[in-house]
């Protein structure tokens, strides 16, 4: 994904910290980006050490949210160590971000994250997208829009394949060519050409509902019989990492 220089000058002139990573997240890394879709930036940053071990706290998330030329653009990063420890509380969000093949910045430290990643991934990371799904499914219901239809069916299907394979795989389009349901290809049309739009007339809200029921069953059945381990054994190697970076003073 090419973005444009201007908005990546901005932001780094913005940034008040040396960054480790910086991923594309949302609608454009799930594979169904709209014309309008907001643009989403997340990932890591450095603080000093002097903010680490002084009075002086926060930093721990910055974040900044605006207008670029029309689209709404969102920039999200997190100091190494509460990144580290948000992957390993399991959060599949977390995850994708480190992993997102969308790389617009990136360090010798996000490839040695990287390294990690087999060691993060768990059975535990099921209940992040089964929650999530609940999630976005109740929106469904609530506002019969067809955006969080599409977010709940690429959550379960991310977590079915997790669980299957170990790998974050969160590109929708690819996810349902291997498990289905056969009208998500319809949805993904539709969400190109409309960010906020309803679903497609010819879909069936109660075929929906089935499918939403009968994938949120094979994901718990996919976790129960995975070959992953029950909790994350990167927990030593990720300590390390934090204190041999911090003391280091640098992200590169």
């Amino acid at each position: 994904m090419n973005l444009p220089e201007d908005l990546l000058t901005e932001v780094r002139d913005w940034h008040p910290y040396p960054r480790a990573f910086v991923t594309v997240s949302g609608a454009h890394l799930y594979g169904f980006p709209s014309r309008d879709s907001d643009i989403d930036l997340r990932g890591l940053h450095l603080l000093p050490l002097e903010r680490v071990v002084g009075l002086e706290g926060g930093g721990e998330t910055v974040s900044r949210m605006w207008d670029h030329r029309g689209v709404e653009a969102d920039v999200v990063t997190h100091d190494l160590a509460k990144f580290c420890n948000l992957l390993l509380k399991r959060s599949g969000e977390v995850l994708e971000q480190l992993v997102s093949p969308l790389v617009v910045e990136t360090s010798p430290l996000h490839e040695e994250l990287l390294s990690h990643v087999p060691a993060l991934v768990c059975r535990q990371h099921a209940h992040h997208y089964l929650g999530f799904s609940r999630g976005q499914w109740r929106q469904y219901e609530k506002d019969g829009r067809l955006k969080p239809l599409l977010y709940t069916f690429r959550t379960l299907l991310t977590g079915i394949h997790l669980m299957r394979s170990g790998e974050v795989e969160t590109d929708l389009p690819r996810l349902a060519a291997e498990y289905g349901p056969g009208y998500l290809p319809d949805l993904i049309e539709a969400k190109i050409h409309a960010e906020h739009g309803e679903p497609p007339a010819t879909l069936d809200r109660a075929r929906a509902e089935r499918d939403h029921a009968s994938l949120t069953a094979r994901l718990e059945e996919e976790r129960d019989r995975s070959h992953l381990p029950d909790r994350t054994t990167a927990h030593p190697a990720l300590n390390t990492l934090v204190i041999r970076t911090r003391l280091a003073g640098t992200a590169t």
